[in-house]
């Protein structure tokens, strides 16, 4: 299968091989292309600068996602890739800097606001409602839906499993399917962006493979993904766009095709020279010299290490956002 114009690396199916069969090449040609046909960016982080306290956990960060487009962040524990999502669902509020969503400014407006205009998150650890079922938390999950094609009823078509098991506790399924159901949970909300916190966080490799094999069905519908992972490998193999994070700050950005390994390793530990070429249509590529530290590679342990693989050639083969959790 040849690699979709625009995409780093090659979609994979539930069983983690190649999308080879005639239904997997329909769906990856229907899913819409990367940024090349748009100019006007869908969401647009302007400098952005966030505290936690007297931590600043995010430094002057900007990066444009276009529509169609799977954009992610990636960087080791604590390089504040949550808060950076968690801020443009109106979570945190930024000590500077803007979020403009479809040309308009929403930094100021509440969370469920954000919902309504089109912005939708699935946080990490999928902070669903356990003494609820499953169908129930579809109905959260639709409070502050837009007009649009998700449906509970969809997302039942979408995720068959759900139909049969609809009255069953949320707390009674497995890491998996209460992944699958905090996906859905955001789908009925009919949101434009898709903000995707930590898919892959404490499942399986065959379930995380399954989960990443809906994107293309997703994407199809018209959304535009941006999610946070910490598995560069499997960012690498669904992104049209990838932007590193090192203690808040941008170290590298750029498609996956145009980044090397040894470019992406050495953003991620911080490691010296690090340097990229322009994205087109981009501006100046984000860069930074750092040096290497014990406390560089103290908190790099259990950041690439056995999850990312990051030798690998970039082309190798929620409900509204503030919507509360139970304790």
């Amino acid at each position: 299968m040849s690699e979709p114009e625009g995409r780093g690396a090659a979609w994979t199916d539930e069983r983690g091989a190649l999308a080879t069969s005639e239904e997997g090449r329909r769906r990856l040609r229907s899913a819409p292309q990367a940024s090349g046909g748009h100019s006007t960016p869908l969401l647009e982080v302007r400098d952005l600068v966030v505290h936690h306290g007297q931590l600043r956990a995010l430094n002057a960060i900007s990066l444009r996602v276009f529509p169609g487009e799977v954009y992610a962040i990636i960087g080791a524990n604590g390089a504040g890739k949550s808060t950076l999502l968690r801020t443009i669902a109106g979570l945190h509020h930024p000590t500077t800097g803007s979020v403009m969503f479809d040309g308009k400014d929403v930094t100021r407006l509440r969370p469920e606001r954000r919902a309504t205009q089109g912005i939708a998150m699935v946080p990490e650890g999928r902070r669903l409602f356990g003494s609820l079922s499953v169908e129930e938390n579809l109905q959260v999950g639709a409070t502050f839906a837009r007009p649009g094609p998700w449906t509970i009823e969809g997302v039942y078509q979408m995720f068959g499993w759900m139909r049969e098991r609809r009255n069953q506790l949320t707390a009674q399924l497995s890491g998996g399917e209460q992944q699958t159901l905090a996906i859905g949970r955001a789908l009925v909300a009919n949101p434009r962006v898709l903000l995707l916190d930590e898919l892959s966080l404490g499942l399986a490799p065959v379930v995380v493979q399954r989960i990443y094999g809906m994107l293309p069905q997703i994407l199809a519908a018209g959304l535009t993904v941006l999610l946070v992972e910490q598995d560069v490998s499997q960012a690498l193999r669904v992104a049209s766009h990838i932007h590193c994070l090192l203690e808040g700050r941008t170290t590298l950005e750029g498609r996956p095709a145009d980044v090397t390994a040894d470019q992406v390793e050495a953003a991620y530990f911080g490691l010296a020279g690090t340097a990229m070429s322009e994205p087109e249509g981009r501006g100046a590529a984000w860069t930074e010299e750092r040096g290497t530290s014990d406390e560089g590679r103290r908190r790099s342990e259990g950041g690439m290490g056995r999850r990312a693989g990051p030798r690998r050639r970039a082309g190798d083969t929620a409900s509204p956002p503030g919507e509360g959790s139970e304790p």
